[in-house]
C-alpha cells in the first residue's frame, strides 16, 4: 500500500529539488555583480550600460543596429515612470542596466531601481538631505556607478553612498568634503580598477578642486590629488591615514599670493579611463574667483584636463585650454578618447577630443597631452583670436577681459568696464555630454550660440559664500535658434552639418551602429536624426525638456533606448535673457523606455 504512494511521491520531490534548485539558479544570476571586466568592456557589451559614458572611454558609441535610419520610425514608448513627489526641477541622469534592472539618480540626491523590461519599482532610495545644502546649478544628479553587488552615487550634500543594488539597503556612506564650505557633488562616480573615482563641486564657493580615489567596495580612500597647484596630494595608509604624496605643481608658480588657498578649479564632471593607456582623464573647472584680476598668472590646474596615474594618484600631463580664466569657461567637459588620423604625419594617434566651453575644439595626443588640433566649433569667439598650435595656447584679445575694478571701478559698485563676449559663461558646450562614432569618424556636439555682458567687482573670500567677483547677463545671438546639434570632424576642423535647435541644448548625446544620433531638446523632444547628414528620422514628446543623455541595450534581442526628461539645470536659473526666451517650459521628472512596434 506504501510503496505506489512513495514512487508517487518520488517525481513530485524531484520536481520540488529541481524548481528550488532552478530558483536558487535564478536568484545566483539575479545577484551576478558587476566585474571590471564588465566595466572596461561596457562600450561592447550591448547587453548592459554599467558605466557613465557607454564604455570608461565615453565615447556614447553602441555598436547595436536593431534601430537603424530604416527602422526607427518605429520605435515607440514601452514604459514611462514619473520620479513623483514635488521634487522635480532639473533631471540630468544616465541611467544604468544590469541583468535586467535599470538603476537611475533623479533630483534632491534620490535614486531608483527599476525592472528594465517593465519600469516597475523595485526600490527607491532618498538621501536626507540638511539645510543649508549650496548646489550652484539646480539639485541634479548625473547618475550612479555599479560595481560588485554595488550602486554608488553622490549628493547634493558632497557624501558618498553605497546601497547593495538588490535591495537599496545602505553598505557604506563616506564624507567627500564639508557642504557648509560650499562643497557639493553632481557627477556621476566612475569605476577605475575597483577603485571609484570621483571630484568635487562648488567651484563659485571658493573651495578646492580634488579628485578622490576610493575602494569601491568599502569606501576607504586610497588617494586623493588637488587640482589647485600648491596643495599637497595623499596616498592613504591600511589605517587611513594621509602619507604626504607630493604637491600639485609648485606653490606659486602660477598662483602669486595666497588665491591658491581658495583656488576653485573642481572637477565637477565625471572622469573617464582609458585602458589603452592606463590613465584616467578629468577636466577641472574655474578658478576661484572669478575676477581674475586678483590671482594673475595661469593659475594651474583651472579650466584643464589633467591625466592621472590611477596606481599613484599623481598628475602625469595636463593641457590647459583656458589659462587664467577671466570669463568662467571651465575646462570640465568631458574628454573622449578616439584614434586620430593626423594629418601632419599620416599616422594613427591614441588621441582624446573635447568640445571646451570657451568655443574651441581640442584634439590632444592622450599619452602625453600634446596639442594636436583646434578649431572653432561655434560661429562665435570674441575672448581669442585663435589657439596657437605650437605654442598651446589661447591667441588672447586683451580688450575682451572684463575691466579691471581697481583700476576704473566707478561709483559705489566700482564696477569695472563692461565687455561683451561670446561664447557666454554657459559655455560653447556645458555639461551636456558629446558622443563619438568610428563608424563615420565623427563628433556629434549640442553646441550653443550665445554671448553675455560681463563685468569685474571687487570680493573677498568667505567660508561658504559666493565667491565670484562678477556680474553678467546672457544674451541670445540670433532671433531663430541658440542650439546647434553639430557633426563635427576632428581632422579636418570642419562642422559637417548642423540641426537648429530654437532653445539651447542642454542634454546628451548618443550614437550607434545603426547610423544614428540620439539627443533631447529642452522642448521636451527625445530626436533620432541620421549620423551622415543630420536628417531626423524620428521624435517623441516626452512631457518636459530632455536635459540628460540618452542610453541603449539589448535585452531578450530586442534594442531598448532610455532617457530621463525634466528641465531645469543651470539655464533657467542663469540664463538672463535667454531663461525669460524659454520661461514656458515646464518641469518634470521622469524617465521613458522605447522600443520597436512589433507588427
Amino acid at each position: 500500500m506504501h510503496t505506489p504512494l512513495r514512487s508517487a511521491r518520488r517525481p513530485r520531490l524531484l520536481a520540488s529539488f529541481a524548481a528550488t534548485a532552478f530558483a536558487l539558479a535564478a536568484l545566483n544570476v539575479q545577484a551576478k555583480g558587476v566585474t571590471d571586466d564588465d566595466i572596461v568592456n561596457d562600450a561592447t557589451i550591448t547587453t548592459q550600460v554599467v558605466t557613465h559614458g557607454l564604455g570608461t572611454k565615453g565615447q556614447r558609441y553602441s555598436p547595436l543596429d536593431q534601430v537603424n535610419t530604416e527602422t526607427v520610425k518605429n520605435l515607440v514608448p514601452v514604459w514611462s515612470f514619473s520620479f513623483g513627489g514635488e521634487k522635480q526641477r532639473g533631471q540630468q541622469s544616465q541611467p544604468l542596466i544590469h541583468d535586467g534592472k535599470m538603476y537611475v539618480t533623479a533630483s534632491y540626491s534620490r535614486i531608483f531601481a527599476l525592472d528594465a523590461t517593465t519600469g516597475q519599482k523595485l526600490w527607491k532610495y532618498e538621501h536626507r538631505l540638511p539645510d543649508g545644502i549650496m548646489p550652484c546649478c539646480d539639485v541634479i544628479n548625473r547618475g550612479a556607478a555599479l560595481y560588485d553587488d554595488l550602486v554608488i552615487f553622490g549628493t547634493l550634500d558632497a557624501q558618498l553612498v553605497a546601497l547593495n543594488k538588490d535591495t537599496g539597503k545602505v553598505v557604506w556612506r563616506q564624507k567627500i568634503e564639508d557642504y557648509k564650505a560650499g562643497y557639493s557633488f553632481t557627477a556621476a562616480p566612475q569605476i577605475v580598477k575597483g577603485m571609484v573615482i570621483t571630484g568635487n563641486s562648488g567651484g563659485e564657493f571658493g573651495i578646492v578642486g580634488r579628485v578622490d580615489a576610493r575602494d569601491a567596495k568599502t569606501g576607504k580612500l586610497i588617494w586623493s590629488r588637488p587640482t589647485v597647484e600648491g596643495h599637497m596630494g595623499y596616498t592613504y595608509d591600511a589605517e587611513g591615514k594621509p602619507v604626504d604624496n607630493g604637491i600639485s605643481g609648485t606653490t606659486n608658480a602660477t598662483w602669486p599670493g595666497d588665491l591658491w588657498k581658495t583656488g576653485g578649479a573642481a572637477p565637477w564632471q565625471a572622469a573617464y579611463y582609458d585602458p589603452d593607456v592606463d590613465l584616467i582623464y578629468i577636466g577641472t573647472g574655474n578658478p576661484a574667483p572669478w575676477n581674475s584680476w586678483l590671482r594673475p598668472g595661469d593659475n594651474l590646474y583651472s579650466s584643464s584636463t589633467i591625466a592621472i596615474d590611477p596606481d599613484t594618484g599623481k598628475i602625469v600631463w595636463h593641457y590647459q585650454s583656458t589659462p587664467h580664466d577671466g570669463w568662467d569657461f571651465d575646462g570640465v567637459n568631458e574628454f573622449i578618447s578616439f584614434e586620430y588620423n593626423d594629418p601632419a604625419t599620416g599616422k594613427l594617434v591614441k588621441a582624446g577630443g573635447k568640445a571646451d566651453r570657451n568655443g574651441f575644439f581640442f584634439v590632444n595626443d592622450r599619452t602625453d597631452g600634446k596639442l594636436l588640433n583646434a578649431f572653432p566649433f561655434v560661429n562665435r569667439i570674441d575672448w581669442a583670436k585663435g589657439i596657437d598650435l605650437k605654442t598651446g595656447r589661447p591667441i588672447y584679445d586683451e580688450e575682451k577681459r572684463p575691466g579691471n575694478p581697481f583700476v576704473e571701478g566707478v561709483g559705489e559698485d566700482k564696477k569695472g568696464k563692461v565687455v561683451f563676449n561670446a561664447p557666454s559663461f554657459l559655455g560653447g558646450k556645458n555639461q551636456m555630454p558629446m558622443a563619438f562614432s568610428p563608424k563615420t569618424g565623427y563628433f556629434y556636439v549640442p553646441a550653443n550660440e550665445w554671448g553675455m555682458d560681463i563685468w569685474n567687482e571687487p570680493i573677498s573670500y568667505k567660508r561658504g559664500a559666493a565667491y565670484l567677483g562678477a556680474g553678467f547677463t546672457i544674451k541670445p545671438l540670433h532671433e531663430d535658434f541658440i542650439g546647434a546639434m553639430r557633426a563635427v570632424d576632428p581632422v579636418s576642423g570642419k562642422i559637417v552639418w548642423e540641426v537648429k535647435n530654437n532653445a539651447p541644448l542642454w542634454g546628451g548625446v548618443m550614437t550607434t551602429g545603426g547610423d544614428l544620433v540620439f539627443y533631447g531638446t529642452p522642448e521636451g523632444y527625445l530626436k533620432a536624426i541620421d549620423a551622415h547628414n543630420g536628417k531626423e528620422l524620428w521624435q517623441f514628446q516626452t512631457g518636459s525638456g530632455v536635459i540628460a543623455p540618452p542610453v541603449t541595450w539589448e535585452q531578450d534581442g530586442e534594442q531598448y533606448v532610455a532617457v530621463v526628461s525634466g528641465w531645469g539645470g543651470a539655464v533657467p536659473l542663469w540664463g538672463g535673457d535667454v531663461a525669460k526666451r524659454v520661461n514656458m517650459l515646464e518641469q518634470g521628472g521622469s524617465v521613458w523606455v522605447f522600443k520597436l512596434h512589433k507588427s
